[in-house]
């Protein structure tokens, strides 16, 4: 299970074919995780009812909250890793893959033990109604006793894709995604467990990958490979993931948190309204992460080329991916606004409240998640040149300050369905508008910099 072949130099040859070869399988691998989560809307939602949907929907907010404020970590290994391994500095590169697999276990264990001690907590904050506040507790419960395993496959993930090698963790995560599916029909339909027989087979999966790419790692040559008994945490290691990914983890923290507030306003709406907004938002995660695949592309293939001095490439990577963005969004939106009610109906069948709602909030999707894709390259293309700090603060005023803002003034000015998800678009297009500023600043600050040496 040797990785080498998979390796790719981003820093030498065309680009175009190798971002392209790159963000497919990364796509791929985004869209099976997405999966786990939508298999259990779906299994859920059909199989046990639209209260059952609501309690499962309205906990993904907190669970990303929670996750990807640890996630942002990952970024950091990816950017570390990039840049030393496009450096030739394989030294650094064995140092970063232990620091980074130890912290994973520890932030997995801390951020498992949180989620299930607050999960009734922050529910009730959150405004859960009383008939879904039992089945969305017992949910999170379970689910959080898989983040260790979670948070382990995805740093491991990182560590491969910072070297252009994002085909193995698409074969993991696919055997997993199997046997999620499988035993997520099994517990539902012939157990009649409910949202409990939805929860642990996401847990036993993620177990499942986790081993996974902890036995490529082990068996990968080079200096990728991962040896247990040299597990340590080199500070300056620590300190360069730090440096990208506590930013990065803020960022998505906070965007996620202004994403719970929406929830709760979403609550206020009833159970109808909240089955609604969960199957919408799952169905526009799909086109999200393809998205966020083209950025990771550029924060992975920008962070090679700025390791190896090729600067002047820089501008070329970003625009490809900006291209890329276009494109996938033109196919992805095509198709969710062709078949919105058909795939609405594949989570709530003849309900046509739930599709009613849901329908609004994809169709806003639709139309302008674009501007998502785009500030998502131009933040990673500024990590990849390693400033994590512009893009976070850029998105805490563009996305989550603008969306709070927007949900106590314009919302309760007007408080209709249709006006709270309005909050998304606005914030995107100012967010993308400020992050393409920022860009040109932080490229500058680099070319000058690298003048000086």
């Amino acid at each position: 299970m040797a990785s080498g072949r998979f390796e790719v130099d981003m820093s030498q040859g065309p680009l175009l074919k190798k971002i392209t070869t790159y963000v497919l399988p990364l796509m791929l691998t985004g869209i099976l995780q997405l999966l786990y989560n939508a298999a259990d809307i779906v299994v859920v939602g059909r199989y046990t009812g639209s209260t059952a949907l609501a309690a499962v929907g309205s906990t993904i907010p907190l669970i990303n909250l929670l996750v990807n404020m640890f996630i942002g970590l990952s970024v950091g290994v990816s950017v570390a890793i990039a840049q030393h391994y496009g450096a030739r500095e394989y030294t650094d590169v064995q140092e970063t893959v232990h620091t980074a697999l130890l912290i994973s276990l520890i932030v997995g264990i801390f951020v498992g033990a949180l989620g299930a001690t607050c999960a009734r907590i922050v529910l009730v904050w959150m405004g859960s109604p009383a008939d879904v506040i039992e089945q969305a507790t017992l949910y999170l419960r379970i689910f959080f006793l898989g983040i260790p395993a979670a948070m382990f496959y995805n740093f491991g993930a990182a560590i491969l894709r910072a070297v252009g090698n994002t085909r193995q963790p698409l074969y993991y995560l696919s055997a997993a995604g199997v046997i999620n599916v499988i035993l997520n029909l099994v517990l539902v339909i012939r157990f009649k467990m409910g949202v409990a027989g939805v929860a642990i087979p996401t847990v036993i999966s993620q177990y499942i990958s986790a081993i996974l790419i902890l036995i490529c790692l082990m068996r990968t040559e080079g200096c990728l490979q991962f040896t247990p008994r040299h597990m340590r945490i080199v500070p300056q290691k620590l300190a360069a993931i730090a440096r990208i990914g506590v930013p990065a983890g803020l960022q998505s923290a906070l965007f996620c948190f202004s994403n719970v507030i929406i929830q709760s306003v979403i609550n206020s709406f009833g159970s109808a309204a909240m089955a609604g907004a969960a199957a919408a938002s799952n169905l526009a995660s799909f086109m999200y992460t393809c998205l966020t695949s083209v950025g990771q592309a550029a924060l992975t293939v920008t962070g090679q080329n700025v390791g190896a001095g090729q600067y002047q490439r820089i501008n070329r990577i970003t625009g490809i991916c900006l291209g890329l963005i276009m494109a996938v969004s033109v196919v992805l939106s095509t198709a969710f606004y062709v078949f919105a009610d058909a795939l609405l109906a594949i989570y709530a069948p003849g309900d046509p409240v739930v599709i009613a709602y849901g329908r609004t909030v994809l169709l806003m999707h639709v139309y302008t998640y674009f501007l998502m894709g785009i500030l998502e390259v131009l933040a990673g293309s500024m990590r990849g040149m390693g400033d994590s700090l512009t893009p976070m603060l850029v998105s805490i005023f563009g996305i989550c300050g603008l969306r709070i803002l927007w949900v106590y003034t314009v919302f309760q000015a007007n408080p209709t369905w249709l006006n709270l998800y309005l909050s998304y678009p606005a914030s995107w297009l100012i967010t993308a508008a400020l992050q393409a500023v920022c860009y040109f600043i932080v490229r500058r600050r680099l070319l000058r910099r690298a003048a000086l040496l």
